[in-house]
């Protein structure tokens, strides 16, 4: 199943130390780049986050964030009886010194360690975390998958169009082949001097050799089917239509260079077009 490279999830999950959020975010990118953003109890997580987020997603920039609500108060305040007396202690031994400076309670009440609260389990944290990762992960995935499927309808459209020409450039190089042939007659007999019948069917045979585009037209139609195969697969394949649209491109570049013919010259201008809408298609694929 085809994948955008572009996506947004998110999730949370209640903890007995606070609600943890994640958040997914992608753009396109040539090779896969993740950058995470955490909670300072959550630090030693990262290279486990990166190894998760690279288990599911292979290219694309994805920006992970992680954040940890602290919980409301809902039971009884503990304080710090010890730390406090300390801080008592100190500030009377520091009152001669700074007889103008006066703190207030509450302001006590904000210093680290005073206000005392349930100890972090922070291996519980972690895998509390990592199962939030998870689910958010389901959801990112899901959602490349859905606007993949649109590329891949996009593209599926703009390659039967690439089809529809092949097939009218195919029924028109008959046709070109005998006008060409019959304006070269009408040039030789208004010649002043006869022309040797084999010399001349020699030359058209080589000039009109040179106008031959029946090779392009069949490696055009096998990219066709390489590419609708392609878009079939689950695994990863940006690249591999990338490299297709190469190919593709050359092609409609031989058929305009070698085109005589307005209708063929159309044609090749046409297929460009559809092949140019395709890779800005691709480019936003895993």
């Amino acid at each position: 199943m085809i994948r955008s490279m572009t996506a947004y999830a998110g999730g949370e999950r209640a903890t007995r130390w606070g609600t943890l959020a994640c958040e997914l975010r992608s753009v396109n990118h040539r090779f896969l780049e993740v950058g995470v953003r955490l909670p300072e109890e959550l630090r030693a997580l990262e290279p486990q986050l990166r190894e998760r987020v690279a288990s599911r997603c292979s290219r694309g920039k994805i920006d992970l964030m992680v954040r940890l609500r602290a919980p409301e108060v809902t039971g009884a305040l503990v304080v710090n009886d010890a730390l406090l007396a300390q801080l008592g202690e100190l500030s009377r031994r520091l009152a001669p010194g700074f007889p103008s400076l006066q703190v207030s309670f509450t302001e006590l009440l904000q210093v680290p360690g005073v206000m005392q609260g349930e100890a972090v389990d922070a291996a519980a944290l972690q895998a509390e975390a990592l199962a939030l990762l998870d689910t958010a992960l389901d959801g990112f995935v899901a959602a490349r998958e859905r606007e993949g499927d649109k590329l891949a309808t996009a593209i599926q459209e703009r390659v039967d169009g690439v089809e529809r020409i092949a097939a009218e450039v195919t029924t028109l190089i008959p046709l070109i082949r005998e006008g060409q042939r019959a304006k070269l007659s009408a040039r030789l007999a208004d010649l002043p001097h006869p022309v040797d019948p084999g010399r001349a069917e020699q030359e058209l045979v080589l000039w009109l050799q040179k106008l031959d585009v029946d090779e392009e037209l069949d490696r055009l139609g096998s990219h066709i089917v390489e590419i609708r195969r392609v878009l079939t697969q689950r695994e990863p394949v940006g690249r591999r239509l990338d490299f297709l649209l190469q190919e593709f491109n050359r092609e409609a570049n031989t058929l305009g260079s070698k085109s005589v013919d307005s209708r063929t010259s159309n044609a090749a201008v046409e297929l460009k077009v559809l092949i140019d809408q395709i890779r800005e298609q691709v480019q936003n694929i895993e």
